[in-house]
């Protein structure tokens, strides 16, 4: 046992060059050894000290043993921070390794430490294999671990071997370049959810593009590998663009000249190098997939944000684009109409989406006539004003002054995407009028006002808006939510209060539905006829109407059985049918009354 206060001798004597060779088996013991408290058993605090003592001193026993038992038992009690540190100095070599790893996995610090020599870059590349595959650029990532507290006076950080940077490189590559050739996941693809949009799990690689983005300069060359130039392809059609757009962005925010952005900044992909990526622009990987029906959507998504993101390629590969849109459209069946499930809640945005593809990548006129007519089977939106509240309402007038307008409201839950879209699909010059004007006379009001207000189509297509017929109702379809005040001026406020209910808004509307629910059980104009129809978690959970509490105990009384029958059926599941207050209400009546025994 070491007192706890003679630690500091024990650091003296180990960073002493007068100490003889004799007596570090003795120091190496003592300040490797746990501290205890004064009546036995571990001391937290004592053991701080040894800690911190040996941190001091590791440097200077490491250079003067090389027994390996000694190293072994130095090497174990330092933390990886500590172990990383010395590596960089050349105090542990590769001949440590054996020790360290006998009771630690590696870690990106050590790796980068070790080929800080010369000598040690083979070594630190074969210790690549044994990291987890999210560790392997932090290698390159954490080179210099320092690097946001260094002082300005201090020696540079040699740069990172090129060996070693290409090792890493090609380490994050492969796993990509591995799913390119078997893309077919383990469980099949039957099993794949509807609701996944595009490729950007399996394409994404994260850590691959961090490396791509680091030498642009070798873009031309990694596309044309013969191992790795597919995945390459990938990766600068995804993320190249984006990811130059990100960095203007940061750089006009950060820069102190305040200088303007050009307004039609260079690509990140020269055009030579857009050709030389033309052959992983259509997913060939991905094509023989089977249940066709999701992955072709995905797939034409995908290439439709490549286009997006590189709109030079809408020109250089032109053609080609256009048959791959056809053909995944025909292989998937994309334009065949299947009815909305009530679990489905991607339904409507993945229509949307298809269809903006279509409009994007589709000269077919049948195919773009099919989108049009899928969005005029779409659901019309259901658009509520919300009742009129003293702080929102001051601070909406002083932010936006038309927030009341139905084409504004029509924006407050995105419903304008059906419109928006169908603009996108008249810019499309073949796209038949006629497919187009047909949707504009199906369209809601507020839909209708959108175009005139806000959409940005050819000539003919806001000519055409102009001669649908107006709507005779006032409110262009808006249901207006009123608070207690304005409800009080009508004969029948409960009348109101009804019709709010009857809207179509009520029976699908999405997050307007739950406005109206919540208008209705606030106003003190409600009755028990209206929370009746109202859904019973609309009604109960949160801060619900007293008179519901009231029901409740008038219904279940002293009946044990009712009581738990209640319970039992507030569960409210997501995916559950939804009961209405009233309906579970009679469900208590069909309870069995049974008295709780005394």
């Amino acid at each position: 046992m070491v007192h706890a206060r003679t630690y500091s001798l024990w650091r003296d004597l180990a960073m002493s060059e007068e100490l003889p060779r004799e007596a570090l088996k003795t120091v190496i013991g003592a300040l490797c050894s746990p501290a205890t408290g004064p009546v036995g058993g571990f001391d937290a605090q004592s053991d701080r000290w040894r800690e911190e003592a040996l941190k001091a001193a590791l440097p200077a026993l490491l250079a003067r043993t090389s027994v390996k038992r000694l190293r072994s038992q130095l090497l174990l009690h330092a933390d990886e921070g500590m172990l990383a540190a010395l590596a960089a100095e050349g105090a542990v070599t590769t001949g440590d390794l054996p020790a360290i790893l006998r009771h630690r996995q590696v870690w990106p610090g050590l790796v980068a430490a070790l080929a800080r020599r010369p000598d040690q870059v083979d070594a630190a590349i074969g210790l690549l294999p044994r990291l987890r595959a999210h560790e392997v650029e932090r290698v390159v990532r954490d080179w210099d671990p320092d690097r946001y507290t260094r002082r300005k006076d201090a020696a540079p950080v040699p740069p990172v071997p090129q060996k070693l940077f290409d090792a890493v490189l090609e380490a994050c590559l492969a796993p990509l370049a591995a799913y390119l050739l078997h893309p077919l996941p383990e469980g099949g693809w039957e099993s794949v959810s509807l609701h996944v949009r595009d490729w950007s799990l399996e394409l994404s690689g994260r850590d691959a593009w961090a490396m791509l983005a680091r030498c642009p300069e070798r873009w031309p060359q990694l596309a044309a590998h013969p191992v790795f130039g597919a995945a390459v392809q990938h990766l600068l059609l995804d993320r190249a663009e984006a990811q130059a757009i990100e960095d203007a962005r940061l750089q006009d925010a950060t820069s102190p000249d305040g200088e303007e952005p050009p307004a039609d900044p260079a690509g990140a992909l020269s055009e030579d190098l857009l050709r030389a990526c033309l052959p992983a622009l259509y997913c060939p990987e991905l094509a023989e997939l089977p249940n066709p029906e999701v992955t072709a959507r995905r797939t034409l998504h995908h290439i439709a944000g490549r286009i997006r993101s590189n709109p030079r390629l809408a020109d250089i590969a032109a053609e080609q684009l256009h048959t791959a849109a056809d053909a995944l459209v025909i292989r998937g069946r994309l334009l065949d109409w299947v009815d909305k499930q009530q679990t489905d809640y991607e339904f409507t945005s993945r229509i949307l989406r298809l269809a903006e593809d279509l409009a994007l990548l589709s000269i077919n006129p049948d195919h773009l006539a099919a989108a049009c007519a899928h969005l005029a089977r779409l659901d019309q939106p259901a658009i509520v004003s919300p009742a009129p509240s003293p702080r929102l309402t001051r601070v909406l007038s002083n932010i936006d002054p038309d927030h009341d307008r139905p084409a504004r409201l029509l924006e407050r839950h995105c419903e304008h995407r059906r419109v928006q879209t169908l603009a996108t699909l008249a810019a499309n010059p073949h796209t038949p009028h006629a497919a187009v004007i047909e949707v504009l006379s199906g369209l809601h009001p507020a839909e209708l006002a959108w175009i005139t207000e806000k959409a940005d189509g050819p000539d003919w297509f806001l000519t055409a808006t102009t001669t649908v017929p107006a709507p005779e109702e006032e409110d262009q379809g808006v249901v207006r939510l009123l608070d207690d005040d304005e409800l009080a001026k009508h004969p029948d406020p409960a009348a109101v209060l009804q019709s709010w209910l009857d809207s179509p808004a009520a029976e699908d509307g999405g997050f307007s539905r739950s406005e109206i629910y919540r208008a209705v059980t606030a106003s003190r104009h409600h009755t028990v006829e209206h929370l009746r129809q109202i859904p019973a978690d609309e009604v109960l959970t949160g801060h619900g109407p007293d008179d519901a509490l009231q029901l409740l105990v008038e219904h279940c009384g002293h009946s044990a059985g009712r009581w738990e029958a209640l319970a039992a059926a507030m569960s409210f599941g997501y995916d559950e049918e939804t009961v209405s207050f009233g309906q579970l209400l009679d469900s208590l009546d069909h309870t069995p009354a049974r008295r709780r025994a005394s």
